[in-house]
């Protein structure tokens, strides 16, 4: 494969021209109540074609048979010198890369029969569903995917990998009396078959909590001190500082440049944050992103202060930055763009219990339901979270949304505790029409010294 490729790339007319090809093994089992929703496996091949002409810009065409890759690599010859734009295209450099690699399958998927998958995914919906006759509905799925991957460029980097991926993931309603609440549980890694057996603990925590949350009462809305758990911190870092360290959304955005100054002072010396692509074991990580440019760990803040941003060639070039590998695509479908990895707050000093010592009220919000940032302002939705009183930990309530300024609520980031860990869940980032890519995130318990969160709001009578 990589003697065809090098061959075809040869007769790009170009400055600059690149193929990768993926052939895809997937499969996927689906519960729906006690009912089998779907069960199917797959097979998917093609490639992606990238043609620069620095005088004119980028040609690309995808494709999905290699008979059609001479015509594909015209193609993009061809669009290249079609397009007009104001700036010719710099690359960043990058040595060449030459790796034959293989990540842990951990028990190859695809020696697996699908009745088996089927009776792993069924065991733990079943232990949803047994934890309560409140528990009225449920959503159990099992997927996964093993791609075997090639690179080429005309810079004289050839890679060849195996990427293995394995997800599960359910969501337990419980009912009664009109209230309705959800509880989810979500992995996924970067291995195989063994690393999803002895799960169902998980899955019975998650309809366990939706049955608590339907005697919770609704938080009251004001602002408070907040600690957020591992999760909520992760999904917080990777939507409020990931997205707004992505180069192509900086460099495109005058608004943003002028924000994301590097130097400038964003949070308390408590506060580091990265993205590391090379973290062993992790959905987003992988070797090498889609230009064949090497992974790595980009600090992003540094004890407070902007001192990094994610970068492409491109973007690395244009803003006189060196790569950072994150260059992704979601499939070979789509050209690589700006995409976060691995997003962390690092970890600081102090267990959990520290930050809730001095702390007289306050709400401790757990998990993540989903969130949004517009610009430097952010809402997200915990899944569940409980009062703190006095110090300790406190009775559960619902409906916590976190909402504010993004500069003025890393300011107020004022404690983060020793206890890191990266947050395995099997969900996907969506960026540019490309979703779902797989990446993770990691926290500690990080403390917010006041933060706005919504809910019932209190009476005035």
């Amino acid at each position: 494969m990589i003697d065809r490729l090098t061959a075809a790339l040869a007769r790009a007319r170009a400055d600059y021209a690149e193929i990768r090809v993926e052939r895809l093994w997937s499969s996927s089992v689906t519960f729906r109540g006690r009912r089998l929703e779907s069960a199917t496996v797959s097979e998917d091949q093609g490639g992606f074609v990238r043609v620069l002409d620095r005088a004119h810009g980028w040609g690309m065409a995808s494709f999905t048979s290699l008979d059609q890759l001479e015509g594909m690599v015209a193609r993009a010859s061809e669009l290249s010198r079609a397009v007009r734009l104001e700036q010719p295209v710099q690359l960043a450099p990058v040595p060449p890369q030459r790796a034959d690699a293989m990540l842990d399958l951990d028990g190859d998927v695809r020696g697996v029969s699908l009745a088996e998958k089927k009776r792993l995914i069924e065991a733990y919906n079943g232990a949803m569903l047994g934890v309560s006759d409140a528990i009225v509905d449920t959503l159990a799925g099992y997927r996964d995917e093993v791609g075997e991957y090639w690179y080429v460029n005309s810079e004289g980097t050839t890679l060849h990998e195996v990427r293995p991926e394995v997800t599960l993931s359910g969501t337990a309603v419980a009912r009664r009396d009109g209230t309705i609440e959800k509880g989810l549980e979500s992995i996924g890694l970067r291995r195989g078959w063994n690393s999803v057996q002895d799960r169902a603990a998980g899955f019975r925590t998650a309809a366990e909590r939706a049955v608590r949350l339907l005697d919770a009462p609704m938080v009251k809305g004001g602002t408070y001190p907040v600690v957020l758990d591992s999760e909520l911190a992760g999904v917080f870092a990777h939507e409020a500082i990931g997205h707004l360290s992505e180069a192509d959304f900086v460099y495109a955005n005058p608004q943003m440049r002028e924000m994301m100054v590097l130097g400038r002072r964003f949070g308390k010396p408590a506060l580091t944050v990265g993205d590391d692509g090379a973290a062993p074991g992790l959905r987003g990580t992988l070797p090498f992103d889609d230009e064949g440019t090497p992974t790595q760990d980009t600090v992003l803040i540094r004890e407070g202060v902007l001192v990094g941003r994610l970068h492409s060639r491109e973007t690395a070039a244009a803003m006189g930055e060196r790569p950072t590998g994150n260059a992704r695509a979601v499939s070979f479908r789509h050209a690589p763009i700006v995409r976060m990895t691995n997003t962390y707050i690092a970890h600081g000093r102090g267990s959990f219990e520290d930050l809730l010592g001095d702390l007289t009220l306050g709400v401790y919000a757990c998990g993540a339901f989903g969130g949004q940032t517009l610009l430097e302002n952010f809402s997200f939705t915990a899944a569940y979270g409980h009062m703190m009183r006095d110090g300790h930990v406190a009775e559960m309530v619902k409906d916590v949304v976190l909402a504010g300024n993004l500069f003025q609520t890393l300011d107020r980031i004022d404690h983060v505790a020793g206890d890191f860990q990266w947050n395995q869940m099997g969900g996907g980032c969506g960026k540019g029409g490309q979703y779902p890519l797989a990446v993770t995130e990691g926290a500690p318990h990080v403390r917010i010294e006041a933060a706005l969160i919504g809910g019932e709001v209190p009476s005035t009578t």
